[in-house]
């Protein structure tokens, strides 16, 4: 008896805590009502939740909440409070805010934000690489060693190995170019820039485009996955996903143990005065020794964060690319005539042909402006600040969103139409709304790489083939941390005016 009147006391002791904390976890929501209410926003959906069950909601309907924001934004910007249980996010969508806090170092990432891609399930995944690193300092010292490695002078001369492997794509498609075949461009795409950054920068051969059997796109596909997934609260606890995460912390490991093995085997060639390949890894380890600066598990984040950011963005740019085209048809004539002009019926592209290209870049940009593979950036405030004439408390989330601005008629006249005159040389250009590889000191490494790469693609592409999309094609996105057609991307091709090509 006493035992039980113990129970019960012990029970109601316990009940009284959790209910204790509960009243001040939702007397500390109302604070942060109270401080940030005079933010302009829509109406919280909940006390609790915030606006989350309407972000669910568009979730759930698999639309794209970036585009639910639009209206948001027209209506409440350009600064606009988001609530999400006691988290307060300000949603920025003014030039002077994005000039302000993403030209200046002075912002980190935010924290929770970035700290999701730091680890993944409890493995690490980008660690801290140039993308998730915090710490400014920190960043600098890599982002200088790395920098070399990815200037334009450097990179010219890996135009003989995007000329090889995209040619290896063009290949495999004339194989099934017969005006009746589907074929899974999007797959190939992701397949073929895999294969360029594994070369490019490491000097790995792993051939996904010929080999279903190497693991590498699997996991790519699966670690992707993982980044959407691991933003719902306990979807690694959930019986039903064991599976799913275990497969996902294993692909990771993988990743991290092939990175391992080829920066420790292409050090020791370094230092045994070998002969080594001319990649961007060489030249990142090379500098690594002369500054004096070798610290390998930033190597193994830096190596997963370029294997895996470095081919999935490029991979959908230019799937978007090719969408778009398939309903642009007088853009599409353009493009294939300047195709024609300066490549003409050259195996190889120069790098002189890509200055030449200029209205595939203009093109490519107005992707980037319509469909960037990253949607947008976050920053943590630290500091008091003010953003047009409103005042945003220290300690706080900035998002920017480059794709609700690029859409905003108040940046872009008509900005659903698809007009790549938009960026010819004689336009102003765009004053701190479009920045697909974000701006400032923490702009992607990567740009200079990716846009070689896309336009080398696209290029050979529009040389040899005619296309049609297989219907339906929605031209719907799918935002799974980096965006993406929602139905893919399958076409019919045929080729063009088939001759041999120039060596």
């Amino acid at each position: 008896m006493e035992a039980l009147e113990a129970a019960w006391g012990l029970l109601r002791l316990l009940l009284a805590v959790a209910l204790l904390a509960f009243g001040l976890y939702c007397g500390y929501i109302k604070y942060t009502h109270l401080k940030y209410d005079y933010i302009p926003g829509p109406p919280r959906a909940s006390f609790f939740f915030g606006h989350l069950p309407i972000i669910w909601k568009v979730l759930k309907s698999k639309e794209l909440i970036h585009d639910h924001f639009l209206p948001w934004a027209e209506e409440y910007g350009p600064v606009i409070r988001l609530n999400a249980f006691h988290r307060i996010s300000v949603l920025v969508l003014s030039p002077e805010g994005v000039k302000e806090y993403l030209m200046s170092p002075q912002y980190p990432k935010d924290e929770i934000t970035y700290g999701h891609l730091s680890k993944m399930f409890d493995v690490r995944f980008l660690g801290n690489g140039l993308i998730t690193d915090r710490d400014y300092n920190h960043w600098h010292k890599h982002r200088r060693i790395m920098d070399p490695a990815f200037s334009r002078s450097y990179l010219i001369g890996l135009m003989g190995t995007f000329n090889d492997k995209v040619e290896e794509l063009m290949k495999v498609l004339e194989e099934k170019a017969d005006g009746e075949t589907e074929v899974d461009v999007m797959n190939l795409l992701r397949r073929v820039t895999l294969d360029i950054i594994a070369k490019v920068a490491f000097g790995l051969e792993p051939n996904t485009l010929y080999n279903d059997q190497t693991p590498f796109p699997h996991a790519m596909s699966l670690i992707g996955r993982g980044m959407f997934e691991g933003r719902k609260p306990l979807f690694k606890y959930m019986p039903g996903n064991r599976k799913i995460v275990k497969e996902i912390r294993e692909h990771l490991k993988m990743l991290r143990r092939t990175g391992k093995e080829c920066i420790e085997k292409r050090r020791k060639a370094i230092e045994n005065g070998e002969e080594t390949p001319v990649d961007i890894l060489t030249q990142i380890l090379k500098n690594a020794a002369q500054d004096g600066e070798c610290d390998e598990e930033s190597m193994l984040d830096n190596f997963v964060t370029f294997f895996f950011a470095g081919h999935d963005t490029t991979a959908s740019q230019l799937a978007f690319t090719i969408m778009e085209l398939g309903r642009q048809p007088e853009v599409m004539a353009r493009l294939v005539a300047e195709v024609d002009e300066v490549v003409g019926v050259k195996r190889d592209i120069s790098y002189e042909d890509l200055g030449k290209l200029r209205y595939l870049s203009q093109v490519l940009k107005e992707v980037l402006r319509l469909y960037p593979p990253a949607p947008g950036t976050v920053r943590w405030t630290g500091k008091e600040g003010v953003i047009e004439g409103i005042r945003i408390p220290p300690n706080t989330t900035l998002v920017f969103n480059t794709y609700i601005m690029g859409r905003m008629e108040k940046f872009f006249k008509d900005p659903l139409t698809f007009n790549p005159d938009r960026f010819g040389k004689d336009q102003p250009k765009p004053y701190y709304s479009y920045f697909p590889f974000s701006l400032g000191p923490r702009s992607c490494i990567g740009q200079t790489f990716s846009q070689m790469e896309a336009k080398v693609v696209m290029a050979k592409f529009l040389q040899r083939f005619e296309f049609q999309l297989v219907p339906p094609q929605s031209f719907k996105i799918l935002d799974t941390g980096t965006t993406k057609p929602l139905d893919g991307l399958v076409c019919r091709l045929t080729p063009r005016n088939p001759h041999t090509f120039e060596d």
